[in-house]
């Protein structure tokens, strides 16, 4: 049987919902392996003389509501390299705080294990890795350039505007035809984003929900669908979406084979994709959630799968 020393950087633990957080299904599932389980918050690691440490705790989990879900013992400066995995788990924003974590873990992978590979993170932001797939996207535009905002806008008319390095679906915004509030909703933009933005035409297939398919090792192993709640643009589920289960089409499996050497080129071993419709709109490779809503709905056991992945590697 093998063994693991494996730790988990995340958002802090006490603050994550144990039922539906995917980090937390991965831990649980450690732990009924017998790894040797840790974790750790990003902010506490540390560069010095070359050895890169965190204040780490091993930890407990518990399949059980927000307050009875885990345990921790004591919290002691460790060298990262001493664990065989680290998993990248916090949440973004992808901002240079998070590039910084990359270049820090990078030092110890791939002795230690890092998912997914911090230099494939740092180099694969989810809303540009994208772009190298136009002919699977709907029309999309990233700048910051007014007039080209509103160029495409006059031609393609309804459009979603949201920032480049956001997540969890905060910042974004339907602007319809008439675009009445484009101009004061770029003009935010440009006072709280250094970065440039996106602008896409707006699918009027999301009311039927935005499929999130989740791919081990480049190849597709679940879906999950996320419907918008009413009068809501956004389908997150954090902001009212409702999962539901929902199976693979032909389009699906056509995006994910055209997708997957890339990612295999990375060696990216957990990523979630969103699908629109006919179309792909991002590829999520920080921290990809929908572990626990594919199993609760019937589905495959992924952290399981994701394990099987990471002991295959250190084997």
């Amino acid at each position: 049987m093998m063994i693991l020393k494996t730790a988990m950087q995340m958002d802090p633990i006490e603050g994550i919902d144990p039922f539906g957080d995917s980090s937390f299904a991965l831990m649980l599932e450690a732990q009924n392996r017998g790894h040797k389980l840790s974790y750790y918050t990003p902010d506490t690691l540390a560069l010095r003389d070359g050895i890169v440490t965190a204040r780490v705790a091993p930890v407990q989990v518990f399949d059980q509501p927000k307050g009875s879900h885990f345990k921790l013992g004591e919290v002691l400066v460790t060298d990262l390299s001493t664990f065989d995995v680290v998993h990248l788990r916090q949440d973004p924003p992808f901002n240079m705080n998070y590039i910084t974590v990359t270049h820090l873990l990078e030092r110890v992978h791939p002795k230690t294990l890092v998912v997914n590979p911090p230099e494939a993170v740092r180099n694969a932001p989810e809303k540009l890795l994208v772009m190298a797939f136009p002919h699977l996207m709907p029309p999309t535009l990233v700048t910051r350039d007014r007039q080209s905002i509103y160029d495409f806008r006059a031609e393609h008319g309804d459009v979603i505007v949201k920032p480049l390095y956001g997540n969890g679906g905060a910042g974004v915004f339907l602007i319809n035809e008439s675009g009445q509030n484009l101009s004061s909703l770029i003009e935010i933009f440009e006072q709280s984003f250094a970065e440039a933005f996106i602008v896409q035409k707006y699918l009027s297939d999301v009311r039927k929900g935005d499929k999130r398919i989740i791919l081990i090792d480049g190849e597709p192993v679940a879906a999950i669908n996320r419907v918008p709640a009413e009068g809501e643009t956004r389908s997150n589920m954090h902001v009212g979406g409702r999962p539901e289960a929902i199976s693979l089409t032909a389009r699906d499996q056509e995006i994910c084979q055209a997708i997957a050497p890339a990612l295999k080129a990375r060696d990216m071993i957990f990523v979630g994709i969103d699908v629109i419709g006919d179309y792909l709109t991002e590829i999520n490779v920080t921290s990809p959630t929908g572990i626990r809503e594919v199993k609760r709905f019937g589905g495959p056991d992924i952290a399981a799968l994701i394990w099987d992945s990471i002991e295959k590697r250190r084997r």
